[in-house]
């Protein structure tokens, strides 16, 4: 990135952008221009706070009184930032961008939100590797974290990379070798979160070296990565010296010693202190980023307390006391005997969090611009999944934990057949300490916003909330909004007239006309009637009306339907019961032998939607992870993955040589900068034939 020149003074506001993306969505009377679109958000002339720290206000679902504005995006340069800390005492704040993964092409930047747009950053420090963890010591000093150190600067300084004092310089990092002399390149968690107490004590996130430490079958030892005075899945403490500062290392200086303050913990991304920690009975509090199941709905992530020897159950244990069954000889003997169930060594959750929720910020609100969350504990959940992309508020008791309540407790599910789900383990509903949403609706809607990835999040001194997400490539600040909020986004990620377009290919076919109608009676009415708001069917409609009806339910409901490519859309995994999402209809496990004519009415949905759109399905190459796609314009609209279908309606694209332009109406792999409108386009050696 070229150095950027910073600029004092007042921000002035470009007047008459064009209103907001509620008119693309058909949610308001047109409007005379197209609004403008930043990291795939789309803002108009709305802004969210006031004076020089007045932004441009973005389209998300929000607690009342609260709104989000857009201080910088991908125009600025922002490649994948992961947190933000305010400098004390100062109007600026320093941004770790990570730069991606694999590579030392990491960043801290100085941001000046009052400077003009595209001259706000200032490259501080270039080449890290893997910066993550932002955090103002007991000294005041600004700390921050590589894969396998922790150092502190002037970011004030003329010459900032000439103050770095290296406090920690060899922790596990990306390169490591196991106890048995494995190498590995790339560790699965890296990235060091960490926490200073009140007595100056560092508490570092240590992460585990894989998702699960699962090795082959049978296992009968213990994860030895997460075992002895090293472990990783834990957090290290290190104590400084007397007065509380650690010195900077001199060059052949070991490292301060450690010890390990708590183990299990797989990855320890959210890390909060209480203001009063270390003093008795007050809280620590780790969020817990889970293994990885296709469940959509387990295992649950989760809020440990954490106490100095106690064992968090990775990989052991998951949920409350669910043993995992990899480990079921390690769990019989020796010291992680009965571990998840009759074991002081353990300490289960203090209370679970949404699945696959990703937590990977979590602090207590303490500032005058929002008396009514003063001390609550904020939660940011990145994860991808309909249960991520938002931010909690718990309620805390005096002592900094979240206040539970007996089961059942729902949590929010965004854009999903079934919107609420009782928080719940293999033996059942269990009890769990609720929150609210102070953003509850960050799901895509194309044309409107990019999903929401929130990472690092900072409280300003000001009181304003401040974070950073790195998919979208944005800072963001909450402030105080005016009025009543702005109506919730749809699930609907598909434009009226694109469900239209949609529906009359259907009218033209009649082969699949024959078949809506057959889905329609053979299996809408006479088995999903009563759920999912009876698709929409009315008393006194005729045939032709229900028909009509019904499709176009399923195809506004996000990710039902992908014309063309059945086994990417939840019609099929939910019909069938392939993957992470329950079975429907409920019961209907033993239909396909009990009712006549169930099996081939499940295929007969299968070819409706591979018949949808006229044109030829064609696969995505395998190859790379990704295949960038355009749109006619030249702007890029997304990344597909290998081996997903389209529907190519031009082999040879007329209007751009060397592509095919293909049709896969609000895909998920959308970026929220294109429209639906105009077909999209990638280039013809990505795609190969449909076997």
């Amino acid at each position: 990135m070229n150095q950027l020149t910073f600029q004092d003074g007042r921000r002035s506001l470009r007047a008459g952008i064009a209103t907001l993306a509620a008119i693309i969505l058909g949610l308001a009377s047109p409007a005379v221009s197209e609004p403008v679109r930043k990291s795939g958000y789309a803002v108009g002339a709305e802004t969210c706070g006031s004076g020089d720290l007045a932004f441009p206000k973005l389209r998300i679902d929000m607690k009342a009184g609260f709104c989000a504005g857009l201080i910088a995006s991908e125009e600025d340069h922002l490649k994948f930032p992961r947190s933000i800390i305010q400098v004390p005492g100062r109007d600026l704040f320093v941004v770790a961008d990570m730069g991606g993964w694999g590579h030392a092409d990491g960043r801290l930047l100085l941001l000046d939100p009052r400077a003009a747009g595209g001259q706000r950053f200032k490259e501080l420090l270039t080449g890290i590797e893997y910066p993550f963890g932002l955090v103002i010591g007991p000294d005041k000093k600004l700390y921050a974290s590589t894969a396998e150190t922790i150092f502190r600067f002037d970011p004030l300084a003329d010459n900032p990379r000439g103050t770095v004092e290296t406090i920690i310089r060899h922790m596990p990092g990306r390169r490591i070798t196991l106890p048995d002399g494995t190498k590995l390149d790339e560790a699965a968690h890296p990235l060091k979160q960490f926490v200073f107490d009140r007595n100056g004590r560092l508490f570092v996130n240590v992460g585990a070296h894989s998702d699960d430490c699962i090795t082959p079958a049978p296992i009968t030892r213990p994860c030895a990565a997460a075992e002895g005075a090293s472990a990783m899945a834990a957090i290290w403490l290190f104590t400084p010296p007397s007065g509380g500062v650690f010195p900077a290392l001199r060059p052949n200086d070991p490292d301060p010693p450690h010890t390990i303050y708590a183990r299990g913990l797989r990855n320890s991304m959210a890390l909060a202190l209480h203001p009063n920690f270390p003093d008795a009975g007050y809280a620590f509090l780790q969020g817990e980023n889970g293994r990885d199941l296709p469940d959509i709905f387990k295992p649950n992530e989760e809020i440990n307390a954490i106490e100095q020897g106690r064992h968090y159950g990775w990989p052991y244990c998951y949920d409350l006391s669910t043993p995992s069954p990899e480990f079921r000889l390690v769990l019989q003997s020796g010291v992680y005997k009965s571990l998840c169930s009759a074991n002081a060594l353990y300490k289960p959750p203090f209370s679970l969090l949404p699945p696959h929720g990703a937590p990977l910020a979590m602090l207590y609100y303490h500032g005058a611009k929002f008396p009514e969350l003063e001390g609550k504990l904020l939660v940011g959940l990145h994860g991808y999944r309909p249960t991520g992309s938002r931010i909690l508020v718990y309620d805390v008791d005096d002592h900094g934990f979240p206040k539970s309540a007996p089961a059942p407790v729902r949590y929010h599910v965004s854009c999903a057949a079934d919107p609420t789900h009782n928080f719940q383990t293999d033996a059942g509903d269990v009890a769990a300490a609720p929150f609210e949403e102070l953003i509850a609706g960050w799901h895509r809607v194309n044309g409107a916003r990019p999903q929401g990835a929130p990472v690092g999040m900072t409280i300003a001194e000001d009181g304003a909330i401040w974070l950073v997400e790195d998919k979208n490539q944005t800072v963001i600040r909450i402030d105080r909004a005016e009025g009543d909020p702005s109506p919730p986004l749809p699930c609907d990620t598909r434009s009226q007239a694109l469900i239209d377009q949609l529906a009359s290919f259907v009218a033209k076919d009649a082969q699949n006309k024959i078949r809506l109608t057959s889905l329609r009676k053979n299996l809408v009415e006479k088995y999903c009637v009563g759920c999912h708001s009876d698709f929409g069917l009315k008393a006194g409609q005729s045939d032709a009306e229900k028909d009509a009806t019904v499709l176009r339910f399923m195809l506004s409901q996000d990710g039902w339907i992908y014309p063309g490519d059945p086994a990417s859309g939840k019609l099929r995994t939910r019909l069938r019961g392939i993957g992470a999402e329950k079975l429907m209809p409920p019961g209907g496990e033993s239909l396909p032998k009990t009712e006549p004519g169930y099996a081939a009415l499940l295929n007969t949905a299968d070819l409706f939607v591979a018949k949808m759109v006229p044109g030829t399905p064609m696969r995505i190459k395998p190859g790379l992870p990704q295949r960038k796609f355009f749109s006619k314009t030249n702007k890029e609209c997304g990344e597909i993955p290998a081996a997903k279908v389209v529907v190519v309606t031009q082999r040879n694209a007329v209007d751009k040589p060397g592509f095919s332009r293909f049709f896969r109406p609000a895909d998920p792999y959308l970026n929220g900068e294109c429209s639906d409108d105009d077909g999209y386009y990638i280039r013809q050696e990505f795609l190969v034939p449909v076997q």
